[in-house]
């Protein structure tokens, strides 16, 4: 191992540059400072409700909202966001860190999705932002590839009685004697099972324009809720095409007959049993599989992520209830 020179860093983002990185194109499309009266006008206090001045300086509100937007574009839960910061070069140059500055903890993303949440800012924010991709020529086109992906949370040590309340929509009896328990309650995350596989957390449902691959619309809901419920949420009526594509856990002939009537046309996988298919044939990508292959290796890059590194909590621009 050669011993580190000083120009190593810049040389190491040049070469991240010259590859192509879509961060450094991003930051020049988004003036994201001009989200910056309006966040922080929810996230500072005034001069007269500051206790004190003392203690750690509050991280930028700009970068902080640049955060979200990594959460977003990423799929990233809170403490995956914050893992990745301190892990990729790129994430750092986009947020304007350097190596000896300090990364916002997942506690603190979650807070100021918060604060945002509460001042409902949060879809606005979102809306503006991709308003200022389409301004530049990032129109959604070429149709949209709709997806769901679980992310995971970690699982609670409830009594059956108090899971049984939770369900109910009610807090467990005891829990608002102890605030401290109650808030590090996940209340809202739910079961499900996929592949014979049992899975506890949340569900992220987007749709992607096929041309730029651009987040456009989203939702997010406890991990029970099956992705084709939250179609009709996520289709963006503003791509110029009219072809949805998704996996074959949409299809059904009610939502084939419901897309028919809003104008769609329908690229939906057509469940195929397994039996029937040779094994050199289930192993061929489909024309349909191939276009949702950009949403779908997405997710799975996150999924790698997710084992290698700590749990998540919930996904980037989630909000409670």
């Amino acid at each position: 191992m050669g011993q580190p020179g000083f120009f190593d860093l810049a040389e190491r983002l040049e070469a991240i540059s010259a590859k192509g990185d879509p961060l450094e194109a991003l930051k020049a499309i988004v003036p994201f400072e001009s989200f910056r009266a309006e966040i922080e006008a929810v996230v500072r206090l005034a001069p007269e409700e500051r206790k004190s001045n003392a203690g750690r300086k509050p991280f930028d509100a700009v970068m902080m909202f640049k955060v979200l937007v990594l959460q977003t574009l990423y799929n990233l839960a809170d403490e995956q966001v914050e893992y990745q910061i301190r892990d990729r070069l790129s994430f750092m140059r986009f947020l304007g860190l350097g190596l000896e500055d300090t990364v916002p903890d997942a506690t603190t993303v979650w807070l100021f999705r918060e604060a945002l949440a509460k001042a409902g800012l949060v879809k606005s924010l979102f809306e503006r932002f991709n308003q200022h991709l389409d301004a530049k020529g990032y129109i959604a086109r070429g149709g949209q590839i709709v997806d769901a992906t679980i992310v995971n949370a970690p699982k609670q040590h409830n009594t059956r009685e108090e899971n049984e309340a939770i369900k109910a929509g009610k807090t467990p009896e005891g829990w608002d004697e102890e605030p401290a328990k109650n808030a590090q309650k996940d209340k809202d995350a739910r079961w499900t099972k996929k592949n014979d596989q049992s899975f506890y957390g949340y569900k992220n449902h987007v749709s992607v324009d096929r041309k730029h691959k651009i987040i456009r619309r989203y939702t997010e809901t406890d991990a029970s809720v099956h992705d084709s419920q939250k179609l009709d949420e996520v289709l963006d009526k503003s791509n110029t095409s009219n072809e949805v594509w998704a996996d074959s856990a949409y299809r059904s002939a009610e939502m084939e007959a419901k897309l028919k009537e809003q104008g769609y046309k329908s690229r939906i996988h057509r469940r195929v049993p397994a039996t029937i298919l040779s094994l050199s044939a289930s192993r061929r990508p489909t024309p349909r599989a191939r276009e949702c292959a950009p949403v779908s290796n997405t997710y799975l890059r996150i999924r790698k992520t997710a084992w290698a590194a700590s749990s998540c909590v919930r996904s980037g621009w989630r909000v409670r209830p």
